[in-house]
């Protein structure tokens, strides 16, 4: 028997739940404004949703750190970030954005196939970026980029289940010599390519962030705010940001406890920071039966 079909009924009551999620998540980017935060495991995209947030989005720089690896787009492979997702996706009732660096292809067709494979976990959205890993030629050109962009689309479009498409431009990151312009030309043209929402991670200033918004309109620009700039989910509704994401700070701030607290006992041999540690309680409460 195929174990797809086993339970038709179970198989229709997934496809109605990833369908109401994908709905959900369309619905947040029409209008207003919107925090997208990151959790990298189960516990912590159960903890996010009970404190109401409305979406998650995956992290893949968060997922490498909890593997013990760098940032960067070569060190995750298609298996450990599906499977991350999955975990993620299965873990809340909430709309669940994977990051799926460059689509995990070197072929369109082979960017089509892992794209399938992502919405199949039931995600309600999934990003898409431009930069390539290599140091000589650290983003896609454009017309490159464009063309896995647009294999995105159709691997979405085919599958009928409305995921939003994000496109990255990853200029900034990767330090392009101007990278608002070069930002902006590539946000446009995937725009036009059919991402449903676009994101420029980098971008510090309230201006740069008006121009691009203007620029992209009427789709919506998603800001990665990911340590203390002056930015507030006011300021970056007022010039018309759709989407805030986080990244890996969520994660990092995680650590960044974890860091002093062990550092404390191997240097000092004390356990004052052990103090803050969450009452098991919390815990208990949040991942016990509801």
């Amino acid at each position: 028997m195929d174990p797809v079909n086993e339970n038709p009924a179970a198989s229709r009551s997934s496809d109605a739940e990833s369908a109401r999620k994908t709905a959900a998540f369309r619905n947040l980017h029409e209008a207003g404004c919107f925090v997208l935060p990151n959790p990298w495991d189960r516990g912590s995209a159960k903890f996010l949703e009970s404190i109401g947030f409305k979406a998650l989005a995956t992290s893949s720089a968060a997922l490498a750190f909890s593997l013990g690896r760098p940032d960067t787009p070569t060190s995750l492979d298609r298996d450990a970030t599906l499977a991350n997702v999955r975990d993620i996706v299965d873990a809340t009732h909430l709309p669940v954005q994977a990051d799926f660096q460059d689509g995990y292809g070197v072929t369109l067709e082979a960017i089509a196939a892992s794209v399938q494979l992502c919405v199949e976990t039931g995600v309600a959205g999934l990003s898409i970026e431009d930069a390539t890993g290599h140091a000589r030629q650290p983003l896609y050109s454009l017309p490159d980029a464009l063309a896995r962009l647009r294999a995105a689309r159709s691997a979405i479009d085919a599958t009928g289940q409305g995921v939003v498409l994000t496109a990255r431009a990853e200029c900034f990151l990767v330090g392009h010599p101007e990278p608002l312009k070069e930002s902006i030309e590539r946000l446009v043209a995937y725009a036009d390519a059919g991402a449903d929402c676009v994101f420029a991670p980098g971008l510090r200033s309230l201006d740069d962030i008006a121009k691009v918004v203007a620029a992209v309109a009427p789709k919506p620009l998603n800001v990665l705010t990911a340590d203390p700039i002056g930015m507030s989910v006011r300021r970056l509704a007022d010039v018309g940001v759709r989407r805030i994401s986080v990244g890996s700070a969520f994660a990092r701030t995680a650590w960044r406890s974890f860091i002093e607290a062990a550092r404390e006992v191997s240097d000092l041999g004390t356990f004052s920071r052990l103090a803050n540690a969450e009452p098991f309680e919390t815990f208990d409460d949040l991942f016990g039966p509801r």
